[in-house]
C-alpha cells in the first residue's frame, strides 16, 4: 500500500512539472512520496495510531490525501491532473534520461502526446532543433524508447515476489485451503517476472476460485472455473499483473509444483527422459501406463528419473540434467556471514551505524561494513576525505562498545570518468574495506568504461567492484563492459565482484555470477542497503547467485570475520 501511495504522490509530482505547476509544490509532492516510501509500517496503521501527522515532511494536506485514498482507492487532485493532459504524455517519463522537464517541452513546443507521436516529431526532425535537446539527446531517446520496447511487460523480482507473497498468504486464508505455493519464474528467481503463478491444495476448488476472483485489489477476472482462476492486480510499479491459481490435488501437488516452476526448456528435458523409460510426465505425476510412480513431491520425480533434486532456481537448461543433479554446494540465506554495502546517516543512508549494526545482529550476522558514498557522489552526499575519516573515527567508537557483530569501517568510492578514484591511496589505506564503483559517465565506450573497471580491479586497496553493470532493471540497460576482461582481471588481482541485492540492479546477474565462478572469483553478495528494511534484499541476491550457480566457498561474505580479516589484509600486502 506505502508503495502505491507513494507513486501516486510522485506521479502527481511528474504531472504537476509537464503542466508547468509550481517548484514548491512539485518539490513537496515528491518528498512526501520518498517519505511514505521509506516508513517501515504501512501509512494505514500509522494514521490509526495516530503516529502518521508527527512524521516531519506530513502536513495536513498529506494527510487527507492519504484519508482520502485509503477510503475511496483514489486521490481526487491526482484524478483532475491525469484528465488535464493527454494520457499517454507520462509514458514519455519512463524513457530513460526523458524527464518532466523535457516531456514538457515537447507537450509545450511540438504538441507531443505519447511515444508514438514523440518518434513522429524525431523522424522529421524536430525535436534536435528544441532548446536543451540537440542530436545526441535524441539518440538518447530513441535508444530509451528502444529500451522500453525489450523490457515490456516484465516486473522486477523485487516487486513481483511481494505481491506473489501477499496474495498466497491472503489465499492461505481462504476456507478450506491446506496449502499454498508460489510457482513459476518468481520462484526460480528470474530477474524479471511475466505472471504470477499460485497452486494450492483445497476442498473445493469451484468455492476456492470464486473466492480469489474476489478478493481486494482485483481489477479484472480474466477467468473463472472449477480448478483455475486468472485474475488482474495492480502493479506497484504502474500497469497490471496477471496472477494464475490453480487448485490442485495433493497427491499431485509436487509434481504440478515442477511443472508450474518451470523453465519450459527444463520441463521439456524432463519430459525426453520420462519418454525414453517409456513413462509420461504431466502436471499431474510421472505416469508408467496408467500407474502413477511419483508426483506427490517434486523429489519423488527427480528421483524416479534418474536425478538427484535440482532447486528451482537451477532448473534454465543450463547444464543441471547433464551433471544428473549432482550440483555445486550452492550459495544459501543462513552462509551469509554479514552485509559489506550499508550506507549510514553520514551519506545517504536513513539509519545510525549502531542502528544498522544492531538490525544486523538482529539477522544473525557477525559483521557490516559501512560504505558511505565519496566526493563526487554529490546527490548521495559524499563525503570529502576529511568526513569519510570523521566518520571511521566515530566507527571505531562504536565498533568498541559492540560485542558479537564487528563493524567495519569503509567506502564505496566513486570511479571516476578518468579512471582514477574519488580518493588517494593514502585515505583508502586508512579503511577496512573499499567498495569501487562506476556511478558517472555510463555512457562511454566499451574500450573507456573496461579500462575504467580495471584499473580500480588493479588497485590494491580496492576489495570489490561494486554493481558492476551499473544496470537498472527496467530503466537503464548495462554498461558496455567487456565482462571477459573484467571477470579475468578479477581472479587475478583477487578482487572480489559484487552481487548488488537491490532489486532494481541485482548486479552481477545470474549468467555473470556463473562465468565468475568459471573463473574462480570471489563474489561478496551485498545489500547497498540505506535502511535497516532493505537489509531484507539480501533474499534477492542469494537467489541471484544460486542460479549462477554460487558455491559457499566462493561468496566472500560467507567467511567468519577471523577469516574476513585475513582475506583484507592480503589484499593489500598487509
Amino acid at each position: 500500500m506505502n508503495r502505491e501511495i507513494a507513486i501516486i504522490f510522485d506521479e502527481i509530482a511528474d504531472l504537476l512539472e509537464i503542466t508547468g505547476g509550481d517548484r514548491f509544490r512539485i518539490n513537496s509532492y515528491r518528498r512526501v512520496s520518498r517519505i511514505i516510501d521509506e516508513l517501515p509500517e504501512s501509512v494505514a496503521d500509522l494514521l490509526e495510531k495516530g503516529k502518521l501527522q508527527k512524521i516531519p515532511g506530513i502536513g495536513k494536506g498529506t494527510i487527507d490525501r492519504i484519508q482520502e485514498y485509503l477510503s475511496k482507492g483514489k486521490i481526487s487532485t491526482h484524478q483532475e491532473l491525469l484528465t488535464s493532459v493527454p494520457a499517454g504524455l507520462l509514458d514519455l517519463l519512463r524513457i530513460p534520461s526523458l524527464g518532466p522537464k523535457k516531456a514538457h517541452t515537447l507537450h509545450q513546443e511540438l504538441g507531443v502526446k505519447d511515444i508514438d507521436s514523440l518518434q513522429k516529431a524525431i523522424a522529421k526532425g524536430k525535436v534536435e532543433k528544441l532548446d536543451g535537446f540537440g542530436k545526441k539527446s535524441v539518440e538518447k531517446i530513441l535508444e530509451g524508447i528502444e529500451f522500453l520496447e525489450r523490457s515490456a511487460g516484465r516486473t522486477p523480482l523485487g516487486i513481483a515476489r511481494p505481491v506473489a507473497e501477499i496474495l498466497a498468504q491472503t489465499v492461505a486464508e481462504f476456507a478450506g485451503v491446506k496449502k499454498v505455493e508460489i510457482a513459476g519464474s518468481v520462484r526460480r528467481g528470474k530477474e524479471t517476472i511475466g505472471d504470477l503463478d499460485l497452486l494450492c491444495v483445497a476442498a473445493d476448488g469451484f468455492k476456492t476460485i470464486k473466492t480469489f476472483t474476489k478478493i481486494r485489489g482485483v481489477t479484472e477476472v480474466v477467468a473463472a472455473g472449477k480448478t483455475k482462476g486468472s485474475v488482474v492486480v495492480a502493479n506497484p510499479l504502474g500497469g497490471e499483473i496477471q496472477v494464475d491459481l490453480r487448485v490442485v490435488s495433493k497427491e499431485s501437488l509436487g509434481a504440478a509444483l515442477q511443472y508450474f516452476t518451470g523453465s519450459k526448456e527444463h520441463n521439456v528435458r524432463l519430459r525426453e527422459l520420462a519418454i525414453n523409460k517409456g513413462w509420461k510426465l504431466n502436471e499431474y505425476g510421472l505416469f508408467k501406463g496408467d500407474e502413477m510412480i511419483a508426483g506427490k513431491d517434486e523429489a519423488g520425480i527427480y528421483k524416479k528419473l534418474g536425478l538427484k533434486f535440482i532447486p528451482p532456481e537451477l532448473r534454465e537448461d543450463r547444464g543441471e540434467i547433464e551433471c544428473k543433479g549432482n550440483l555445486p554446494d550452492l550459495i544459501g540465506l543462513d552462509d551469509i556471514q554479514g552485509d559489506l554495502h550499508v550506507h549510514c546517516t553520514a551519506s545517504d543512508g536513513r539509519n545510525t551505524v549502531e542502528q544498522l549494526a544492531a538490525a544486523a545482529q538482529k539477522r544473525g550476522y557477525k559483521y557490516i561494513g559501512i560504505t558511505d558514498h565519496s566526493k563526487s557522489s554529490a546527490i548521495a552526499n559524499g563525503l570529502s576525505a576529511d568526513e569519510l575519516l570523521e566518520s571511521v573515527e566515530n566507527i571505531r567508537k562504536v565498533n568498541k562498545k559492540l560485542k558479537g557483530v564487528a563493524v567495519l569501517a569503509g567506502t564505496e568510492v566513486d570511479i571516476l570518468a578518468d579512471g582514477s578514484l574519488d580518493y588517494p591511496d593514502k585515505v583508502l589505506a586508512k579503511l577496512d574495506w573499499v567498495i569501487a564503483s562506476i556511478h558517472s559517465a555510463q555512457g562511454q565506450g566499451r574500450d573507456r568504461i573496461t579500462k575504467r573497471s580495471i584499473a580500480a580491479l588493479e588497485n590494491p586497496y580496492v576489495h570489490a567492484l561494486g554493481h558492476p553493470s551499473g544496470r537498472l532493471l527496467g530503466q537503464r540497460d548495462a554498461m558496455d563492459l567487456d565482462w571477459e576482461k573484467v571477470i579475468s582481471k578479477a581472479a587475478q588481482t583477487n578482487t572480489a565482484l559484487e552481487l548488488n541485492c537491490s532489486w532494481q540492479r541485482l548486479d552481477l546477474n545470474d549468467l555473470h555470477v556463473r562465468q565468475a565462478m568459471e573463473a574462480g572469483c570471489w563474489i561478496v553478495i551485498c545489500t547497498d542497503a540505506h535502511d535497516i528494511e532493505q537489509l531484507g534484499q539480501i533474499d534477492y541476491g542469494i537467489q541471484t547467485a544460486r542460479r549462477g550457480w554460487a558455491t559457499k566457498s566462493r561468496v566472500l561474505n560467507a567467511m567468519p570475520i577471523t577469516k574476513i580479516k585475513k582475506w583484507l589484509s592480503a589484499k593489500h600486502g598487509g
